[in-house]
């Protein structure tokens, strides 16, 4: 039997995350504009540690997001109904494209590469976020950047957990992928959280900090170098 290309897994996984990076970008360039253009629960906390949203919206942005995740998880369950002939239970007994690892990991990583994966993923993703869309360096290319960097982390991510950054997927994908996904789905919601409070509580510090009290020593006729 001939072995498959070893490109082959690499070309599918870029095609996926290609589609995850081009489906945000025409979502973030739609409705920025109204919500911030969030869609993950991720980026809404960074947000929030940055101090970009209200701590008490925090809740709402993420059910919503969720509930959205399931929906659209349903739609395809729908479409597999009408699918070939048992496609939808292999697809499910295969644990439905779920997040996680050991034999839920399409490369058979284990937990601690998740966990490193998610991490530093989640802060790419939400600093990348802060920075494009700040409110006074914001750039008219945000939403190509989201999506490109989405796209990267999705690529860099599918083969080690099948996906990262974005608690809400994993939450929809592990409704319907078994007892298994469900058992493992807490490492894809606390880690992306703490990563993301993280990066946000120091994109603060580091950027928004400086430029906030260089204005007050400025109203105060006062240069920041001439502090002892």
């Amino acid at each position: 039997m001939t072995e498959p290309h070893p490109g082959a897994g690499s070309a599918v996984n870029l095609t996926v995350a290609l589609a995850f990076g081009i489906a945000l970008l025409a979502a973030f360039s739609s409705f920025a504009g109204i919500s911030g253009g969030h869609f993950s629960p991720a980026v809404t906390i960074g947000a929030a540690a940055a101090g970009r949203l209200p701590w008490r919206d925090v809740l709402p942005y993420v059910l919503a997001q969720v509930v959205g995740a399931v929906i659209a998880t349903t739609a395809l369950i729908v479409v597999g109904l009408f699918g070939p002939e048992r496609w939808l239970e292999r697809v499910q007994d295969a644990g439905f494209a779920s997040t996680g690892w050991g034999t839920l990991s399409p490369g058979g990583f284990g937990m601690p590469a998740v966990i490193v994966i998610e991490v530093v993923l989640t802060v790419l993703l939400v600093l990348v976020f802060l920075s494009v869309t700040h409110p006074e360096r914001r750039t008219a290319a945000g939403g190509v950047a989201i999506g490109l960097t989405f796209a990267a982390v999705q690529f860099v991510a599918i083969p080690v957990a099948g996906g990262a950054a974005n608690p809400a997927r994993s939450i929809a994908t592990a409704i319907y992928g078994g007892l298994d996904p469900l058992a493992q789905l807490w490492v894809f919601l606390v880690f992306p959280a703490v990563a993301a409070a993280a990066i946000g509580v120091a994109y603060r510090a580091l950027f928004d900090g400086t430029v906030q009290l260089s204005e007050r020593e400025s109203d105060r006729g006062e240069s920041p170098v001439s502090r002892p």
